[in-house]
């Protein structure tokens, strides 16, 4: 008597981002045809988990979805603090799971989807993980699918300012996301020819922002590119507890960083200003050749792992080489740009400011 085919659930969980279909393709494929197992699509991240709602894919679900953005499956925020207080919600996601006799659960996201994944796993249920973000602040890998296809965009934005910048003699501010972890706008800043690059990590002085402004004014450049990250913030601020920064921002009359830069130096200098804040078009359209490869790679390495009963990680990719670590070294944990990352050595070497303090 042949061993029993395996039975897998396939998610998608958090924001979405260009890559999420070709991780799933990535995965289902294989499973499909090369491991004959039976894949079941879960919709709407672990809200369809919780509900049982769910459809079985089949290889045709498969075709033409490689470049297409965004997630056939839907996807949705479940707060980790909520499901860790309720109790009944995980009991639902491990009953469906039963329910559809599940060999192994794969879902596709950032850090909150994998420390409830991690919090799946401890409960008994076989988990693995594929790193997806934009914002590439996932523990425990180089890169995480998502974040060069948003850094094509976010550099494509800064290239179009430079045109109209230059023209009406402007500073320029282009707001990326990026709430904790500056890893998108440090690249594309880079990338697109920055001035001025504001990430998290590096909490800015205003005066040196504004120095530098004014350097490239007296050298004949008439117009800057000012980069900066959705968390930024200054040294003052950096300081402050998370409760009390938290609620200094709730207070502030800006709609978002970007404008609160643009007010800091507009207090102390007579440049004129303009705010652009490209939002969700980060997230959206077709995944880069280079995301659709790495989605792809980290799918069929995840498939490979469910054949051979490798449960309970995350797949990863360091130094280009693919690997799979535990979801227990995942979980909780925010991957920050390191102050002497090469970029930012490159950066100042380039003359690009940080707004750091002599």
């Amino acid at each position: 008597m042949g061993e029993k085919k395996k039975t897998i659930g396939i998610l998608t969980s958090g924001g979405d981002c260009p890559g999420l279909n070709a991780a799933i393709r990535g995965v289902a494929k294989p499973a499909l045809e090369v491991f004959g197992m039976k894949v079941y699509g879960f919709s709407n991240g672990y809200r369809g988990l919780m509900e049982g709602d769910a459809k079985e894919l089949f290889q045709s679900d498969m075709s033409g979805i490689l470049t297409i953005g965004g997630t056939i499956l839907g996807t949705s925020r479940e707060s980790f603090k909520k499901l860790r207080k309720s109790p009944e919600l995980i009991q639902k996601m491990i009953d469906n799971y039963k329910k559809y006799e599940l060999d192994c659960l794969v879902v596709l996201g950032g850090n909150g989807t994998h420390k409830t994944a991690n919090l799946l796993s401890k409960k008994g249920l076989n988990v693995i993980g594929l790193p997806k973000t934009i914002d590439n602040d996932l523990y425990g890998t180089d890169f995480t699918f998502g974040f060069h296809s948003a850094v094509d965009i976010a550099t494509g934005v800064i290239d179009r300012i430079h045109s109209t910048a230059q023209s009406h003699g402007r500073v320029m501010i282009i707001e990326l996301m990026g709430h904790d972890a500056g890893w998108l706008t440090l690249y594309a800043g880079i990338a697109g020819g920055a001035d001025v690059i504001l990430i998290p990590e590096l909490p800015y002085s205003i005066d040196r922002v504004i120095e530098k402004l004014h350097e490239r004014e007296t050298e004949g450049k008439k117009f800057s590119i000012v980069a900066v990250a959705e968390g930024a913030m200054t040294i003052d601020e950096a300081k402050m507890s998370r409760k009390d920064y938290k609620e200094y921002m709730t207070n502030l009359p800006y709609p978002s960083m970007g404008y609160k830069v643009a007010a800091e130096i507009a207090a102390k200098s007579s440049f004129e200003i303009r705010v652009t804040v490209p939002g969700y078009q980060q997230r959206g359209g077709q995944p880069s050749p280079y995301d659709r490869v790495l989605a792809t790679k980290f799918g069929t390495y995840g498939a490979e792992m469910i054949a051979n009963n490798d449960y309970g990680k995350m797949v990863s990719i360091s130094g280009n080489k693919l690997t799979a670590i535990p979801l227990s070294e995942v979980a909780g944990k925010v991957k920050l740009v390191p102050r002497n990352h090469s970029l930012i050595n490159s950066g100042r070497l380039l003359n690009t400011s940080f707004g750091q303090p002599r």
